[in-house]
């Protein structure tokens, strides 16, 4: 896959863009919720439109720290455990409250539709087009989110600790050398770089 033809990455204040702009529409916790488990997630259409209440909860039924993806959820064999992010984590919490009926789920699965107790990655697919072409959004796709949770982790992982390993565990792939090709560059950071030299 070339450069060219890869979804853009979004900037933290076109995430507060896409954010607001989805919580003040119909649907606004449900789609908001879809938005974040790409961006904060990483995860694949495919795997927001396949994820169960019971990935995400603990033994208890409350919200866990962690989303633990099974691989029949995923791509191939790349299930993976996720730690779930405060904001994530918030607007999870707002679904599963609104999914309660008189103490019982309406449906197994996070994201349901109106008329089906799940969804397919396909209308994932399509919501995120949708979405970034109503927002003049040029560039970004449902694998924006994906690309975007990539970059920043793999920019801040030396920061705590960790090696891309952990950004290609995250990721879900099974090579790192496809993580990398997710991982947009950074102009500004080459400069400061050399400058150190």
């Amino acid at each position: 896959m070339s450069l060219q033809k890869q979804a853009k990455t979004l900037s933290k204040t076109q995430i507060q863009f896409v954010s607001e702009f989805l919580l003040s529409g119909r649907n606004g916790i449900r789609n908001h919720t879809i938005f974040l488990l790409s961006v904060k997630a990483g995860l694949r259409a495919k795997e927001i439109a396949s994820l169960k209440w019971l990935y995400v909860l603990d033994a208890n039924g409350e919200l866990d720290t962690h989303i633990n993806l099974p691989n029949i959820a995923s791509k191939g064999k790349s299930g993976r455990v996720i730690p779930i992010h405060p904001d994530l984590k918030e607007s999870l919490v707002k679904l599963y409250e609104g999914s309660l009926k008189g103490g019982v789920l309406g449906s197994e699965y996070v994201v349901t539709t109106e008329r089906s107790p799940n969804t397919s990655p396909q209308a994932i697919v399509n919501l995120f087009h949708n979405l970034y072409k109503r927002l003049g959004l040029v560039g970004c796709s449902s694998h924006s989110g994906r690309r975007t949770f990539i970059t920043n982790i793999s920019r801040n992982i030396s920061k705590v600790g960790g090696s891309m390993r952990d950004v290609q565990y995250l990721s879900g792939h099974s090579s790192l050398q496809t993580t990398q090709r997710y991982i947009e560059g950074d102009s500004q950071s080459r400069v400061k770089v050399v400058g150190l030299l």
